[in-house]
């Protein structure tokens, strides 16, 4: 990881209910990986195959992506399972643990707001973590409903509005777009 040591790091938070949340992050990761900087993405709530871990392999090490999520879906009726807490809170861990090694410039935390929404994760190891960040790591925190907390420790807050979507006229997921 090689930056100019001047380079401060800032939290950027990206919400909303609009899609590209997940999709601003891995751009902000090539862009990085064309200067050589190294991006970590931890992916909590992810399980499935997608093109991005693919993308990620063929751009290791400068990429790494860590999924943190099982296969199946995390419960939504405010009653957590165990297992996804427990995945939850070591994929912070692990976030934790990347941040603090040296060897990434930019740490993503994929849909942890959501993690934090569905009481995954404590809103208050979120910001404890924010705590420990580096000055000279880049802290990205992605996902709907971002707690007001998190949005004043940012220094960049872009919320995605959605105001049209094709899924409304029953278009799935499609590969190499939303997987």
């Amino acid at each position: 990881m090689s930056a100019p040591s001047s380079f401060q790091g800032r939290v950027q938070v990206y919400t909303g209910d609009g899609k590209g949340k997940t999709t601003a992050a891995l751009g902000l990761a090539l862009r990085a990986a064309g200067h050589g900087f190294a991006t970590y993405i931890g992916q909590f709530l992810k399980g499935r195959p997608t093109g991005e871990l693919k993308a990620a392999r063929r751009l290791s090490p400068l990429i790494a992506i860590e999924r943190f999520g099982r296969r199946g879906f995390v419960r939504l009726d405010g009653d957590p399972d165990r297992e996804d807490i427990d995945r939850a809170g070591r994929g912070l861990a692990r976030c934790l643990k990347a941040m603090l090694s040296g060897r990434y410039r930019i740490v993503v935390l994929d849909e942890v707001n959501v993690a934090v929404d569905l009481d995954l994760i404590p809103e208050k190891d979120v910001l404890a973590f924010l705590d420990r960040r580096p000055a000279d790591v880049e802290v990205v925190l992605t996902g709907r409903s971002a707690r007001p907390s998190i949005l004043r420790r940012a220094d960049l807050v872009t919320e995605m509005k959605e105001r049209k979507h094709y899924s409304d006229k029953g278009v799935r997921a499609r590969i190499g777009i939303e997987k």
